[in-house]
């Protein structure tokens, strides 16, 4: 039994190891959601999507809680996410076995807080993904090692944020850039005349980024 339940494409161009996409949706969402987009996706991707470990009800799932009170506003149970982070881990490297994936052909995609989840495993797993696209989300300094900047880290991050996003406000996401410039990490930095959510020429834009790295 998987770590995680998940929703399965195969690629269209078959072959001996495909590359491996890995799909992180977002809070109350599922994997039915970014799974939508498959379809359009390039042909020789295997793609994931998986579903966060704690249920909401009503079909939706988060990979941790965001919890609301008077005294401290709104804030995240960083241990659910710690706890996300290593269910993750284990079930990349099941669908890696499995499947018989290209182990340097590994993209994480991950929307809001799978975004916020992709930054900090890219960086707790150093190069066990090659490749993050982090949509609407942020990253969370607290989830990240102390140690940085003597991490040997390869992976180049996609990023793109809406401006009018009224759930992650924008100004979250233009932090990323600076920290991974710091750390000589390549990164694309997107931003879309949108809400909290992806619109078409933020979609066509990491495809073709995507594309340039198969």
């Amino acid at each position: 039994m998987n770590t995680l339940e998940y929703l399965v494409k195969q690629p269209k161009k078959s072959s001996r190891n495909p590359p491996l996409l890995i799909l992180l949706h977002g809070y109350g969402s599922n994997e039915q959601d970014l799974f939508s987009f498959a379809e359009e996706l390039p042909d020789e991707l295997l793609i994931v999507s998986a579903r966060a470990p704690y249920e909401m009800g009503q079909g939706g799932h988060a990979w941790y809680a965001i919890n609301f009170d008077n005294n401290n506003g709104k804030y995240s149970d960083l241990e659910q996410a710690r706890t996300s982070l290593g269910k993750i881990d284990l079930f990349i490297d099941e669908i890696k076995q499995k499947y018989n994936t290209k182990a340097e052909k590994t993209f994480l995609l991950g929307f809001s807080q799978g975004a916020i989840l992709s930054y900090a495993f890219s960086f707790l797993h150093p190069n066990k993904v090659n490749h993050i696209i982090a949509l609407s989300g942020y990253i969370n300094e607290e989830l990240l090692p102390s140690n940085l900047t003597d991490l040997q880290i390869k992976t180049s991050y996609y990023i793109s944020h809406g401006t009018v996003d009224q759930v992650l406000p924008v100004d979250w996401a233009r932090k990323a850039s600076p920290i991974l410039d710091n750390l000589k990490l390549e990164n694309s930095y997107n931003e879309y005349p949108v809400g909290h959510g992806v619109a078409p020429q933020n979609f066509y834009s990491f495809k073709t980024w995507i594309e340039g790295r198969l």
